[in-house]
């Protein structure tokens, strides 16, 4: 027997039969006429060979054999229900597009390449990109103005599911006539904390790692707050101060020369990018693909 001959609006009939004790309580459920549920019901009997109802002039009650088939029936039906919400959902993530919201260093550098990527495999699908920091990307995926977010935070609140998408390393980047370029002892990890820095605003991934990584220090106020690293990279690049940075913010200045990296004895700043998502359900597929996709890109890279 083949699955394209099942009659669905008899199997709803069938499990409406067990549910209700009787075929007319169940034909009224479902809003048919009790002739043309007893004809429905007949039809299923003979596709299957098999008595499905008993009847008598009490009612209709399920066989033994019908209540087995209105057992698989009632799955059967369900997963159909589960199917009709997965491609309503996928229909209106299409009208809608995909909301992602990203960490400045995340958006900046990386976004581009993934997104261009995804849209190759997506062309009809609209991204809608936000880019804030940290704090703000778990905010937005709390309260559901966005479904995904990539951040830069060393810290991930309970309440989010997340998975690593990439590394990144922050460095110590100065002016070159800065006099750390020409010194002959190493910059300590507590002489960096002493030091008036351009940082990133509070809430950002990394103003977060640096402070964690220099938390066991006692540290000088900020010699400016700023909120990109662009603004910092120029600001460093005219000489306001040194500036902690990620690598992926300096590469160009550095190889050209125009920032200088200065190694920091005793200090780590590794870290993770991670996606992140509600862990209130799972992701729509097309923004579990982008997930998979941008931790492809972090694997060729490692």
């Amino acid at each position: 027997m083949s699955p394209r001959s099942l009659d669905y609006a008899a199997l709803e009939l069938l499990v409406n039969v067990g549910d209700c004790g009787s075929l007319s309580a169940a034909s009224r459920l479902v809003g048919m006429a009790q002739p043309n549920a007893s004809r429905c019901i007949k039809q299923l009997e003979r596709r299957f060979g098999m008595t499905l109802l008993r009847r008598s002039t009490t009612g209709s009650v399920l066989t033994p054999s019908g209540t087995v088939v209105a057992y698989w029936a009632r799955k059967i039906l369900d997963d159909t229900d589960k199917l009709l919400e997965i491609v309503d959902g996928l229909r209106e993530e299409r009208v809608r597009g995909l909301r992602v919201s990203a960490s400045m260093t995340v958006a900046e550098h990386l976004m581009p390449l993934w997104l261009g990527r995804f849209r190759q495999s997506h062309p009809g699908l609209t991204i809608h990109l936000e880019v804030q920091n940290s704090l703000r990307v778990f905010e937005q995926i709390a309260d559901g103005s966005c479904e995904l977010g990539f951040v830069e935070s060393p810290t991930i609140p309970k309440q989010l599911e997340s998975v690593p998408v990439a590394r990144d390393r922050l460095v110590v980047v100065v002016h070159p006539g800065h006099p750390w370029v020409t010194r002959a002892r190493p910059v300590t990890a507590s002489e960096l904390a002493m030091t008036p820095l351009v940082v990133r605003e509070p809430g950002s991934g990394t103003r977060t790692t640096l402070d964690l990584a220099l938390e066991p220090y006692p540290r000088s106020a900020p010699l400016l707050e700023l909120g990109s690293s662009g603004a910092i990279r120029t600001s460093v690049l005219a000489g306001v101060g040194p500036a902690v940075l990620s690598t992926l913010a300096v590469a160009d200045s550095v190889a050209s020369g125009a920032l200088v990296v200065v190694e920091v004895a005793g200090l780590e700043l590794e870290r993770t990018l991670r996606a992140v998502w509600s862990a209130q359900g799972p992701l729509h597929p097309a923004a579990d693909e982008l997930v998979r996709l941008a931790r492809d890109f972090g694997r060729s890279d490692s």
